[in-house]
């Protein structure tokens, strides 16, 4: 009967831990809109603001891992795996982020989450041209669907800024290449981390990679400005938000699947566009916009079924079970 009863405890749990993700993970992304808008609290520094997350970031992860030891660090990092992959992974990242929270002074959020879309056509190219992907007829289509959705969906779209999308475009190529270096660190390099590991080793990393261009492009603007308009306290929210939605993907994967966190990303993104419709005024939905977007989302839906079949049978026929660390999470791209 103690059994029984914690069966439907543990199911419920789980979906908890999934409703926390989504929450987080998309009010991370409205949190940052309002932080930069300049109708809100207007903070315009992209580049600053990632730079923050990054720091509190890197002094949350040993806190939490060397001092009061609450999650322990994966071993197996050396110098040269270090250098030839943790490097690029936190370089990526960090222009992952810096672009994407960039693009969000020109477009909506919604319109920069349509664009988003178009993440697993940039992972499959980048992926053939590094030789981990095999180009198919099946993988065509489905790339081919997912760029008539984002093109539809771009067509739809009222205020559009080609500055903005372009800053966008960089997340996503900045965000492929993460994702491609971190399959090299796991398939090369036989090196599995989880998301609290991988934040303690690439945030540190992530952070210099952000300092360097934020003396020569937006310190001089904060300093030329005088008053920076720095609330510490909204300012550590924000940042404590970014750490907290690191820790649930960390959550959601423990007790669940691959497939779950990629099914809640999926319902995550449709959550951003539409109530961002009734968060922002720049957010302005029509039915070619939406159709787009469905069309997309149908395609990702295709792309991420193909590749959890594909690492199944890989797995099945190693023997070994499914991998369950998946990228740390980014605000400015889709878990996918």
């Amino acid at each position: 009967m103690a059994d029984r009863r914690a069966i439907p405890s543990e199911g419920l749990l789980t979906y908890i831990y999934i409703l926390i993700y989504i929450a987080l993970s998309s009010g991370q992304i409205f949190f940052n809109k309002w932080v930069l808008s300049s109708k809100e609290m207007n903070f315009p520094y992209p580049l600053g603001l990632t730079l923050l997350h990054m720091i509190f970031s890197s002094v949350m992860c040993f806190l939490v891992t060397k001092v009061f030891k609450i999650m322990k660090v994966e071993e197996g990092m050396t110098p040269e795996i270090y250098a030839t992959s943790v490097i690029p992974i936190g370089a990526m990242f960090a222009m992952t982020l810096w672009l994407g929270n960039t693009a969000y002074l020109y477009i909506s959020v919604a319109f920069a989450q349509m664009l988003k879309a178009i993440m697993p056509v940039a992972v499959f190219i980048l992926g053939v041209a590094a030789g981990l992907e095999v180009m198919s007829c099946r993988m065509l289509l489905i790339m081919s669907t997912i760029s008539l959705g984002v093109l539809v969906a771009s067509i739809g779209e009222i205020n559009i800024s080609w500055i903005g999308v372009v800053y966008q475009m960089g997340g996503v190529v900045g965000e492929a290449l993460r994702l491609i270096f971190m399959e090299i660190l796991v398939k090369r390099k036989g090196l599995k981390l989880n998301p609290i590991s991988l934040m303690y080793y690439v945030s540190p990393c992530s952070a210099l990679c952000l300092f360097v261009p934020w003396i020569f492009l937006e310190k001089p603007k904060m300093e030329a400005s005088g008053a920076w308009n720095f609330q510490p306290i909204i300012l550590t929210l924000n940042s404590l938000c970014t750490f907290a939605l690191n820790l649930s993907v960390f959550l959601v994967i423990t007790h669940t699947s691959a497939l779950t966190i990629r099914v809640a990303g999926v319902v995550k993104d449709w959550v951003v566009v539409l109530v961002s419709a009734l968060l922002f005024a720049d957010t302005k939905l029509t039915l070619i916009n939406l159709f787009g977007y469905a069309i997309a989302i149908a395609g990702v839906a295709a792309y991420n079924n193909h590749k959890l079949k594909k690492e199944a049978s890989r797995d099945s026929s190693s023997n070994e079970p499914l991998e369950q660390s998946i990228p740390l999470a980014s605000t400015s791209a889709p878990d996918k």
